[in-house]
């Protein structure tokens, strides 16, 4: 197929390629990252955590199996919002054939969603720009493409525009994401978690509701009273979008639950729970997105193969004296859990609940369980 699409970067740097899904519009820009699954990528669309964010995939040809609702990672939200939460698709090579019954091809789900795709790039190449460089601003634009080199024009309007788009850093992207009324499920059980959707993945949910447990889940704007009132054994923050440094009010609700209730966290949630007592986090390079991360668990000794999407982490040596580190990142020794029993506090900065990725570290919701019930 003729080439028709190019990726910018907001170094002036592109890469060409075809395009595939919705036709790029404004919203097709973001910060360009890459994720290493060899598959998954289905829930990776539809992971609110990728919310500003354009997503390229290391293995190089994707789409063969197909796109079902079923796997659909977004959580319970308000009406009118779109189902793929990243803001466009890079691959190396797309499938374009035919799909299982009842299930759709990944180009027609992009355009039912109005995102757009690019194919036939080199992602090896991109993938070790970004590598060496850090994650960088992009977008994807379509325009006239003769003899690898996009339109000047075209390519010079792409660059301006990423030079008056935000950086990632300093961004609140929690408004865009998540519920905004209040949500019993699961009724009934013996214990019951108070979750605060920061653009909760729908396997977390899952995870509490397998286990017999009541989740009530909570807009990010929620107050301490209303959750202290509701009659919840326990707190969940749940994974989410953009810097958690400047999301002020739901570290202040971190600072008004903790040693009154049960606090856990998951991703976005391990890091404000980290912010609330007094941490500080920091933008990682190009970050851990992909389903092949070990993480060291600093009690036991053992590593787990864990399911990872974050760009910012946690300074470890900023943490209070009273709560330990519980898993460490064994490829680069950043913080990948806290815990402190006394005080009923424990966080993880990966996904327990994959989808996708491996199911090794599931049983962290019975550990936050567990402590949910220590008396």
């Amino acid at each position: 197929m003729k080439k028709n699409s190019c990726l910018v970067l907001e170094d002036g740097s592109f890469f060409t390629g075809t395009g595939f899904g919705a036709e790029p519009d404004s919203l097709s820009e973001g910060e360009v990252v890459f994720n290493t699954g060899m598959s998954g990528y289905h829930e990776i669309l539809t992971d609110p955590s990728y919310t500003g964010q354009i997503v390229m995939m290391t293995y190089p040809h994707i789409g063969n199996y197909g796109d079902l609702k079923e796997w659909t990672e977004v959580g319970p939200e308000s009406a009118g919002r779109k189902t793929i939460k990243a803001r466009a698709l890079i691959v190396r090579s797309v499938y374009r054939g035919g799909v299982y019954k009842g299930r759709q091809t990944i180009d027609s789900f992009l355009s039912e969603n109005s995102i757009c795709g690019i194919s036939e790039i080199d992602t090896r190449s991109l993938t070790i720009k970004l590598r060496n460089e850090g994650s960088m601003k992009g977008c994807i634009i379509r325009c006239e493409i003769v003899e690898n080199q996009p339109d000047p024009s075209a390519l010079k309007a792409a660059v301006d525009r990423l030079n008056k788009m935000p950086d990632m850093q300093g961004q609140n992207l929690i408004g865009d994401v998540g519920t905004q009324d209040d949500e019993l499920i699961n009724p009934g059980m013996k214990t019951a978690f108070a979750v605060i959707d920061c653009g909760i993945k729908a396997n977390i949910v899952r995870e509490l509701v397998s286990r017999n447990i009541s989740v009530k889940l909570f807009p990010s704007t929620v107050s301490a009273e209303t959750i202290l009132s509701s009659g919840v054994d326990a707190v969940l923050f749940s994974n989410g979008p953009g810097d958690p440094a400047v999301l002020e009010k739901q570290i202040e609700l971190v600072k008004g639950l903790i040693d009154k209730i049960p606090v856990f966290g998951i991703c976005l949630g391990h890091q404000l729970i980290s912010l609330g007592l007094g941490a500080e986090t920091y933008k990682m390079k190009f970050g851990h997105h992909g389903i092949n991360n070990p993480v060291r668990d600093e009690f036991s000794g053992k590593v787990y193969v864990s399911s990872q999407n974050h760009g910012f982490a946690v300074r470890q040596e900023t943490l209070p004296a009273d709560v330990k580190l519980w898993f460490m990142n064994a490829n680069d020794k950043s913080v990948e859990g806290i815990m402190s029993r006394e005080r009923k506090i424990a966080s993880v900065q990966f996904h327990p609940e994959a989808s996708p990725g491996p199911v090794d570290t599931s049983w962290i919701f019975d550990e936050y369980i567990k402590i949910a019930e220590e008396k």
